[in-house]
């Protein structure tokens, strides 16, 4: 039985940036800033209840007689009751004979154009672990974005403001990162153990480090030029957000309109259809999110039944990376140009050759990824760099002119040389033709 290692390394990181987040707001109390500390409590608290919720739901405490682990979540400490409850059954596996166990059937990676089906009994301590490691996974990706990324840009705006870093706020902003980083990563493994759920998948160390470095330049740069953007245009950073935002959050929703779907109804029995439409509605949320700040591995479809898009699009990847790398580049020519005193000791060419490289740093690592470490690349039915290839194409072919066009304007500039040569041609015989008269009057 694997060792439940991700749920203790989300435990570690919810109650450290909590913990750092709580000691943060009182120090921006006893210097009386007031809204400093208000900010600092709403995306440390909003994204923990949030959790709790996510805890709660997924394993359907509200359907069983649990009051205590209810009255526990209320009171936010859901998360170490759950830990201590993973640990619980890990080290009690094995000393007790179950009473049943599961079948369930896994097909390999392909060697050699042959993939094999394994059958493999799970039992109940061993499904209930994987049921909390799931739990854990996504509470981990709602704590990232929706409470570690806010926080993280707040606190370097309030460094950026003030022209001074303390080692408390340091602190903070480096479990953020930390904790903003997992979520990502989690997100991806997510992505993969949905999309091929029928195989065996194991992530690889190489595959971990290829991910861990290429949310860490993404995330890194994004929220550093959202601060230094914000910093100088305080007016036009909420509509970049806005804009950002809701078009994430309203894509999956005209997808879902476009495709003429019914409405799904099998996301929980228990659920109503209001229900029902405020979880999806938490899930675009949650969505909008992740791609505001970073690739969301996870593409929503909400007329499938698992509400989660299987099929590999790097045409949408393409488009992402490219549209973000441009508008990365333009809030950075727009702080350039509007920088202020504040910025006097700051090299700025310097400072903005330094992101867009970061940013290309992190494009690198997302094609070692797919293209050597990903687990499933043999499932591929195209390479990345091929998909890529026909992405950059499919561009070219739309921004390069039609041939009619182009052969009515070869048509239009060879039609004046042609009256030129006729014109040319007509003067040459007309002169021929005096020379000849007057020749002959001669001779006469």
């Amino acid at each position: 039985m694997k060792f439940p290692g991700s749920v203790l390394v989300s435990l570690v990181l919810f109650l450290a940036e909590t913990a750092a987040a709580l000691c943060l707001s009182g120090a921006y109390r006893a210097a009386g800033d007031r809204m400093w500390q208000w900010l600092t409590l709403l995306f440390a608290l909003l994204p923990c209840a949030l959790v709790q919720l996510s805890l709660v739901f997924i394993h359907r405490d509200v359907s069983r007689d649990r009051p205590l682990v209810l009255l526990l979540h209320l009171l936010q400490l859901g998360p170490l009751v759950r830990c201590v409850e993973v640990f619980y059954i890990y080290f009690r596996a094995g000393r007790v004979e179950e009473p049943y166990v599961s079948i369930t059937k896994k097909r390999q990676m392909p060697k050699d154009g042959y993939s094999e089906e394994i059958e493999k009994e799970v039992g109940q301590a061993e499904g209930k672990l994987c049921t909390h490691r799931s739990a854990f996974s996504r509470a981990s990706v709602i704590q990232a974005f929706l409470g570690s990324a806010p926080q993280l840009t707040l606190q370097l705006y309030i460094c950026v403001l003030q022209q001074e870093i303390t080692a408390a706020r340091s602190i903070f902003m480096v479990l953020s990162l930390l904790s903003i980083v997992y979520g990502a990563l989690r997100c991806n493994i997510l992505a993969i153990k949905i999309k091929y759920d029928d195989y065996d998948v194991s992530v690889k160390p190489a595959a971990y480090l290829c991910i861990f470095m290429w949310r860490s330049f993404e995330i890194a740069t994004r929220v550093t030029v959202l601060v230094l953007f914000s910093s100088v245009l305080q007016i036009w950073t909420l509509p970049v957000v806005l804009v950002n935002f809701f078009g994430f959050f309203f894509y999956p929703w005209i997808l879902f309109w476009q495709s003429k779907s019914p409405f799904p109804e099998n996301i929980e029995k228990a659920l109503s259809r209001v229900g029902t439409t405020i979880v999806l509605c938490l899930l675009t949320f949650l969505y909008a999110g992740i791609n505001m700040f970073c690739w969301s591995a996870v593409q929503v479809k909400l007329n499938d039944p698992d509400l989660i898009n299987k099929s590999q699009n790097w045409y949408r990847l393409t488009v992402y990376y490219m549209l973000r790398f441009i508008e990365n580049a333009f809030l950075l020519l727009m702080w350039y140009i509007y920088k202020t005193d504040v910025y006097l000791y700051v090299c700025a060419p310097l400072l903005v050759l330094q992101l867009l490289i970061s940013y290309c740093m992190a494009i690198l690592f997302m094609l070692v990824f797919y293209q050597f470490c990903h687990p499933c690349k043999k499932l591929f039915s195209s390479s990345i760099t091929e998909g890529l290839l026909s992405c950059f194409k499919f561009l070219c072919f739309v921004c390069k002119p039609s041939t009619s066009t182009m052969l009515t304007d070869k048509a239009e500039v060879k039609c004046p040389e042609n009256t030129d040569d006729v014109r040319s041609s007509s003067k040459t015989v007309d002169s021929l033709k005096g020379i000849s008269h007057q020749s002959v009057s001669s001779n006469a």
